[in-house]
């Protein structure tokens, strides 16, 4: 019967860390399997084969610990199999057994359970986002896993230096990254993975984003603009001078917005993005909208023709399909206008931030309205906007510097 033991192979470079290894014996014949796993010698018990806790290394340890167990475990389970078999065998069955055991300890393993756990709890945008970045990082690495253990700091400034080589928009970058920390994170919260802070030199922020914004006369020529014999495109433009109206509600939380959500005077609605509820008020160009299609489909609970399906996962996906679409009519109808700034699902949000700052609504309101849980969100619309508001400011300041300076 073959036996397995954990060893500790110390590194040649006097001072470094060595590596642990797991010992085959079987039949005279000695072959080793070596992990990424690191440690330094005062680590190691040699006379009791075993790690030793130092001031410092608990957590690793801990993980180390947890994996050599369960990798040993799969080995021992291995040769059982093979005894029961009584079959003459060697280490090399062993080993190529072992290797063709299915990976659990990746990356990329784990990305993707995360992401399934997600939709399976109606996580769905947030789920579709983990898979686009797990296709992304996945692609970097060529459809390699990898365990946590490789994932360091020169590999996150490699991926991050790829993804702008593929002109990847920096807020997007950004936005996988984030999500990769996110599961990293996780995985060290469950001793999966040693924290090692891998992401700390590469840009995990939200950059300035061109303008999105338009201004309201562009919103009033919507509103006017005959759309009679295009019912496809009039619905696009009602839902977003709806969207303006309603202080830039979402279009995912407009496809969801039920009729029960109405009521003769206010709209009250639970966010899709954070979960906060919020209440507003309708004013008369909301109501004319909202009597448009309220009786559009009587026995659809929801109020625009978006979604007809309430189970969960069949709703998301016509959500995507709806947004996709909206998005396409958006930009017919921005043509139609001859509106130089595209036309987008973001615009309307974007617009009355930017609106209400102009007619002086403080920050913390606008922050409010919006809906956002910080007022540094809220800024982040705004930094993408012209300076004129500043610029105004800036001259009633200096309007007594100015008057004694002869132009």
């Amino acid at each position: 019967m073959a036996t397995i033991k954990l060893k500790f192979r110390p590194s040649t470079v006097q001072g470094k860390a060595g590596t642990l290894c797991y010992q085959l014996c079987h039949r005279q014949e000695n072959r080793q399997i070596t992990t990424d796993m690191r440690i330094f010698p005062e680590w190691w018990n040699e006379t009791k084969r075993e790690l030793v806790t130092v001031p410092g290394n608990e957590r690793v340890l801990t993980v180390y610990r947890k994996r050599a167990e369960k990798e040993m475990r799969d080995i021992r389970e291995i040769i059982r199999e093979l005894d029961c078999s009584g079959e003459t065998y060697t280490l090399s069955e062993i080993l190529n057994r072992y290797r063709s055991l299915p990976s659990e300890s990746g990356f990329l393993y784990h990305m993707k359970k995360e992401m399934e756990t997600l939709w399976e709890n109606g996580q769905y945008g947030t789920s579709r986002n983990y898979r686009r970045a797990l296709n992304s990082f996945s692609t970097f690495l060529d459809g390699n896993d990898i365990p946590f253990s490789s994932l360091d700091s020169a590999l996150a400034c490699r991926y991050e230096a790829w993804l702008w080589q593929q002109r990847v928009a920096r807020n997007s970058s950004s936005f996988y990254m984030r999500i990769l920390r996110a599961v990293y994170n996780k995985a060290v919260k469950q001793g999966i993975a040693v924290q090692t802070f891998p992401f700390r030199e590469v840009y995990t922020g939200v950059a300035r984003t061109s303008k999105r914004a338009v201004d309201e006369e562009t919103i009033l020529k919507l509103q006017r603009i005959d759309l009679s014999d295009s019912p496809a495109l009039a619905l696009s433009r009602d839902m977003f001078v709806f969207s303006y109206c309603a202080r830039g509600m979402a279009f995912v939380d407009m496809a969801y917005l039920k009729k029960e959500n109405v009521d003769s005077v206010r709209i009250t609605y639970c966010r899709h993005k954070t979960g906060q509820y919020l209440t507003l008020h309708i004013e008369p160009c909301m109501a004319v909208i909202l009597e448009r299609y309220g009786q559009v489909c009587p026995e659809s609970p929801y109020l625009f023709p978006i979604l007809t399906d309430e189970q969960p996962d069949q709703a998301y996906r016509q959500y995507r399909t709806g947004l996709n679409y909206h998005n396409r009519k958006l930009k017919r109808l921005g043509k139609l206008l001859g509106e130089p700034l595209p036309l987008s699902s973001y615009t309307p949000r974007h617009s009355w931030a930017t609106a209400a700052r102009n007619h002086d609504v403080p920050i913390a309101v606008i922050s409010a309205g919006m809906g956002h849980s910080s007022e540094r969100t809220t800024l982040i619309y705004l930094d993408s906007l012209d300076n004129a508001v500043i610029d105004n400011a800036n001259e009633k300041i200096l309007k007594n510097l100015n008057s004694t300076v002869s132009m």
